[in-house]
């Protein structure tokens, strides 16, 4: 079933829809029969590749995805914590190196996990995750660097099995009779609707500790906000990806 869903992923990336329409419309005008139709098609995908390309759509597409998560905390509503989960955000061999080295968003969750067992009462930490490129889970490596960093060994639990969302979840109700446990779960923000939504089919309180974000207060020049850039694609497919992931977990619950 994970093997049908990485391909369905790749099938609805916003990169391979439009290179797949970029496809059929050259086809279309090369069979010159109706040029007419490979000619809209073909500006309809410049424009979904404008649209997607530019910072203005990136940013109302990543403030509604974390619109939740978008607001100061009080002191005084900040809850106490049992359990601080941490889930892994991919990592990275490099096998000429003999290391391992954790993508942007897992070093983003790892260091707002550690700061924030540090900061609260929390009894454990729980790195979570298997990964695939690699020998060490992302799980263990995460330990090991949350050790480093001054986390106690005694406080570390890992979950060196799971390789999805639902399987964090799943694999966190295994490690812990007590359904009443106060969660801090920490994951990025665009990730957090999706991952608390599965902690909460497990445990009665979850509290979301978003580690990053995709939207931010825009700076510098207006007028470049406009000219399409690759990095305003990649937070796009992202998102893109995120809502078929959630998607895909309410069919599967149906």
């Amino acid at each position: 079933m994970q093997q049908v869903y990485d391909v369905v992923k790749s099938f609805v990336d916003p990169v391979f829809i439009l290179f797949v329409l970029l496809l059929v419309s050259f086809l279309i005008c090369l069979a010159g029969a109706k040029k007419k139709s490979g000619v809209l098609l073909l500006l309809l995908t410049i424009i979904l590749l404008y649209g997607f390309s530019i910072q203005p759509v990136s940013q109302y597409l990543s403030s509604r995805l974390e619109k939740k998560y978008i607001h100061p905390v009080p002191e005084e509503d900040k809850k106490p914590l049992d359990v601080i989960v941490v889930l892994s955000g991919g990592a990275y061999p490099v096998e000429a190196l003999g290391k391992v080295y954790p993508g942007s968003f897992t070093s983003a969750r790892l260091i707002h996990a550690v700061r924030t067992f540090k900061a609260s009462s929390a009894k454990y930490l729980v790195c979570s995750g298997k990964g695939q490129h690699h020998t060490i889970s992302d799980a263990e490596w995460m330990a090991q660097a949350a050790h480093e960093m001054g986390v106690p060994k005694e406080s570390l639990r890992i979950d060196a099995k799971s390789t999805n969302t639902r399987e964090h979840a799943a694999e966190l109700n295994k490690m812990f009779v007590d359904k009443n446990l106060r969660i801090g779960l920490v994951t990025s923000a665009f990730h957090m609707p999706r991952s608390e939504a599965q902690f909460g089919r497990y445990f009665t309180n979850v509290t979301p500790l978003p580690s990053d974000y995709l939207f931010f207060t825009p700076a510098g020049t207006p007028a470049v906000r406009y000219i399409p850039q690759s990095q305003w694609l990649f937070r796009n497919a992202l998102i893109f990806k995120e809502h078929v992931g959630r998607l895909w977990y309410s069919v599967r619950e149906i």
